[in-house]
C-alpha cells in the first residue's frame, strides 16, 4: 500500500528542514533537499508503522498540497511511503 502525505521544506543556511502538517511530531533535516526528503520518507514510514500497530489505527486526513500557504523560502513536496502488509493484516 502507498501512503502519500505532503511535507513542507524550508531552505536554511545549513540545508533544509521539513515537517508533515498531517503527521504530528515529525521534523527532519538534510544538508540537501534530497537528504531531507529521504529522512522525511523514513520518518513517515516509522510514524505510519506505529499508527498501524494500534488496535484501531486512524490515519490522518491528507492536506491538499494546493491548499498550503508557503513562505518564499518554503517548498511543498508529496512524500510517498510504500508499506508492505504482512500475512495476518486485514487490508
Amino acid at each position: 500500500m502507498t501512503f502519500t502525505y505532503p511535507a513542507i521544506f524550508t531552505k536554511t543556511d545549513k540545508g533544509y528542514t521539513g515537517y508533515f502538517p498531517d503527521l504530528e511530531g515529525i521534523e527532519v533535516f538534510g544538508e540537501t533537499m534530497e537528504l531531507a526528503i529521504r529522512e522525511a520518507r523514513d520518518e513517515a514510514f516509522n510514524w505510519i508503522t506505529v499508527e498501524l500497530e494500534e488496535d484501531d489505527p486512524e490515519m490522518p486526513t491528507i492536506t491538499d498540497i494546493s491548499d498550503m500557504k508557503l513562505e518564499p523560502n518554503q517548498e511543498a513536496r508529496e512524500i510517498e511511503v510504500h508499506y508492505r502488509f504482512f500475512e495476518g493484516w486485514d487490508e
